[in-house]
């Protein structure tokens, strides 16, 4: 029996190379220091925080997750477990919004585990440049030469709906009351996903983001994905894909992302020793992050990982590739309710998408998405009662 329960997502950019250092890792019995145990995507995605809080020691998340997190009491601050030093170093060196998106009022409430945000990818033997902008996309796929698809699954209606909105230069809300999506810019960005979604091939709107690619890796029939997550994982060996920035509205413009991956939290019903802090701070320095983690398939946080010429010679250069888009990336709310929401609302957004699509249907889409992050104020406030 392990020393500290831990949770992680079941892939092997999520778990291998955790599981991997766990392994080499024993407590003062002789025991493995974490026993790593796994969920689903979808349960990463959409499972509530706080329950898992109450079996777990140590929690891979999201950062939306941190609003029902912390209106339960469910985290520690890290950054009053962890060296001032490693606080700063992460907030300073993390790529992109990373080490900022874990941070609310102030203070740190997971370490930056994995870098992620949604870029393009595209199978190279169809497709041998991605498309720039927004309008060379819709391009694309309504020429019928290279099948675009959209990532639609759970929460990635939403996800990409709000990527297209930035790019475009109007970013969602943060805090309820307002409306998340400018009602305008979000019937436009609509409308745009709408002419792609028509035209995509049979059941890719039912995948989720590994789901497509896999399927572009093995059959592919879909040449192109302007957003989704990227996994640095198909970017190598047999079948690779490649990934790029993800479109913009003009060329040379912000590619409109939101970003993603990991945070590694430390729940309130834990009393962390020095071993697991000094296990858990390892992980992020600057050699394992070039080295151990992405040879344990790992994809890292530290902009260093990134930039380094080993790492991008063994992942087709995924990393450079990708990198002007994490450092523009967006970062999602972090409001009690919101995770909730992101599946809702991505539901009535994907129904719409996939059904009538008209001007009046993303008019109402819209509205309907506003009127439910809006709903999450009175949480909110009860939260910071």
């Amino acid at each position: 029996m392990a020393g500290y329960r831990g949770l992680t997502w079941d892939h092997p950019r999520g778990r291998h190379a955790l599981e991997a250092a766990a392994a080499a890792t024993t407590d003062a019995t002789g025991r493995p220091l974490i026993e790593w145990d796994v969920h689903s995507l979808e349960g990463f995605e959409s499972a509530p925080i706080g329950e898992l809080a109450q079996r777990y020691d140590v929690i891979v998340l999201d950062h939306p997750h941190l609003g029902d997190a912390l209106a339960a009491g469910a985290l520690r601050p890290v950054d009053e477990l962890f060296t001032p030093e490693l606080v700063r170093r992460l907030r300073a060196d993390a790529v992109g919004p990373s080490a900022a998106s874990y941070t609310v009022d102030g203070s740190l409430w997971a370490l930056p585990l994995d870098a992620a945000t949604q870029v393009s990818v595209r199978v190279p033997e169809r497709l041998d440049a991605a498309p720039a902008t927004w309008h060379d996309v819709a391009a694309l796929a309504e020429s019928g030469v290279a099948p675009v698809a959209l990532s639609l699954a759970g929460p990635h209606a939403l996800l990409s709906l709000m990527s297209a909105c930035t790019a475009f230069g109007h970013e969602p809300a943060t805090e309820p009351g307002a409306g998340l999506l400018d009602a305008d810019a979000g019937a436009a960005a609509f409308e745009l996903l709408a002419g792609i979604a028509r035209r995509a091939p049979a059941g890719s709107a039912e995948l989720n983001p590994i789901g497509l690619l896999e399927r572009m890796r093995s059959r592919r029939d879909i040449a192109y994905v302007p957003l989704v997550y990227g996994y640095v994982n198909y970017a190598s060996g047999p079948g690779a894909l490649a990934f790029d920035d993800a479109p913009a509205a003009t060329a040379g413009g912000r590619p409109g992302s939101t970003i993603g991956g990991t945070g590694i939290a430390i729940t309130a019903r834990s009393a962390p020793d020095r071993a697991l802090l000094d296990h858990l701070a390892g992980l992020f320095d600057p050699a394992v992050q070039a080295g151990f983690i992405p040879e344990h398939d790992g994809q890292p946080s530290l902009r260093s990982a990134w930039a380094d010429d080993a790492v991008n010679a063994a992942s087709g250069d995924f990393y450079r590739r990708t990198l002007a888009t994490i450092e523009q990336s967006w970062v999602r709310p972090r409001v009690a309710g919101y995770t909730a929401f992101q599946s809702e609302a991505s539901a009535v957004l994907r129904d719409a998408l996939l059904g009538d699509a008209s001007p009046r249907a993303a008019v109402a889409a819209v509205a309907a998405v506003n009127a439910r992050f809006d709903a999450l104020a009175s949480r909110t406030e009860r939260s910071h009662a």
